[in-house]
């Protein structure tokens, strides 16, 4: 039997304050799920998923320690906005 190991990874509090900074500038409410790193028992096989931001019915997709966020459109990643 397969055994999927998936461990929860906590956002970076610059991108966090950032985040709220902004939304808190633009009077809008963001919601902020951690991404997580899951793995495949007994091999390695490891996936990286990036936290997800939703801003006004908008999904974001970032990374810790990564200079860009991308916006999903269309149901595809449809651009990259750098962050710095």
């Amino acid at each position: 039997m397969i055994k999927f190991i998936k461990k929860e990874i906590e956002i970076e509090e610059s991108l966090k304050q950032r985040i709220i900074i902004i939304c808190d500038f633009c009077n809008t409410i963001s919601t902020i799920i951690n991404g997580s790193i899951r793995k495949i028992g007994k091999t390695n096989l490891t996936y990286i998923e990036p936290h997800r931001i939703i801003i006004k019915d908008t999904l974001y997709l970032a990374f810790n320690y990564s200079n860009e966020i991308y916006w999903i459109g269309y149901n595809k990643l449809d651009r990259k906005i750098r962050k710095y």
